[in-house]
């Protein structure tokens, strides 16, 4: 058994009375357009779970799904033994779950230390110079841009802005939708390691929704893919990145 499938099995049999986020039967629509179509789903604690899909397949929305908006039409969204289905997106991210949303959404006109500021808002403000180390020890760069407003960092350094903001919320879950998009391949490294660090070092529990699946499918404990809205497959990571449908849909019939 390799070492990937080892550690996913020990997570899943340290936390057999429950998932730390379980997803059952969910749908979503926007108006008559149905998003998501009865997915299930579960992250165990100390896991990177992934989804990867297509363009449009309906990850993000699943990821704006858990947060309250949209509103789930039918099914369940369980979080830490809680349902929050039909709780508003302010209580939700008060429960330890944060997000770093699709195309970062910093906030431009304020410097990195204001937004990472806006991160620590809920949190005792006895923890700050803490987190605040964590961050900087995870993205050096971050310290050195400290002053400067969020939106004349390069794109790299916003998403790594974008990550601390919310690590600075100090979740249980942390929520990552397409973290490498739009990244030069070095700097979607270190995003990737950064993430790695997290759970390795500190247990940190993330559900990561990409389009690049061979990087987000080597990192994960486990994976689903996700096509018009349903899940088609699911597996430890490296299960899926041999399987030839994955291949040829994903990973350009196996080139990486």
């Amino acid at each position: 058994m390799n070492t990937a499938v080892m550690e996913s099995v020990t997570r899943q049999e340290a936390a057999t009375e429950q998932p730390l986020l379980a997803i059952r039967g969910v749908e979503t629509a926007y108006g008559k357009i149905i998003a998501l179509r009865g997915v299930d789903l579960d992250v165990y604690r100390g896991e990177i779970v992934t989804m990867i899909g297509a363009n449009g397949a309906g990850k993000s929305t699943l990821m704006m799904t858990i947060c309250g908006d949209p509103r789930v039409r039918s099914g369940r969204i369980i979080y830490d033994g809680q349902d929050i289905t039909n709780l508003p997106t302010h209580q939700i991210m008060r429960l330890g779950i944060a997000q770093s949303p699709e195309g970062r959404r910093i906030f431009p006109r304020m410097t990195v230390m204001e937004n990472l500021q806006m991160g620590a808002a809920l949190v005792d403000p006895a923890y700050f110079e803490d987190d605040l180390k964590r961050v900087f020890d995870l993205f050096p760069r971050l310290k050195e841009r400290l002053g400067q407003r969020g939106g004349t960092l390069s794109g790299g350094e916003q998403q790594m802005l974008a990550i601390g903001r919310a690590l600075m919320s100090r979740p249980k879950l942390l929520l990552l939708d397409e973290p490498s998009l739009g990244l030069a391949p070095l700097v979607v490294k270190q995003i990737f390691e950064a993430i790695r660090d997290l759970n390795r070092n500190e247990g940190l529990t993330v559900f990561l929704v990409e389009q690049n699946a061979y990087h987000a499918l080597k990192l994960a404990h486990r994976g689903y893919v996700m096509v018009n809205g349903r899940i088609t497959m699911s597996g430890t990571g490296m299960e899926l990145l041999r399987r030839e449908e994955v291949r040829a849909a994903y990973l350009e019939g196996g080139r990486r």
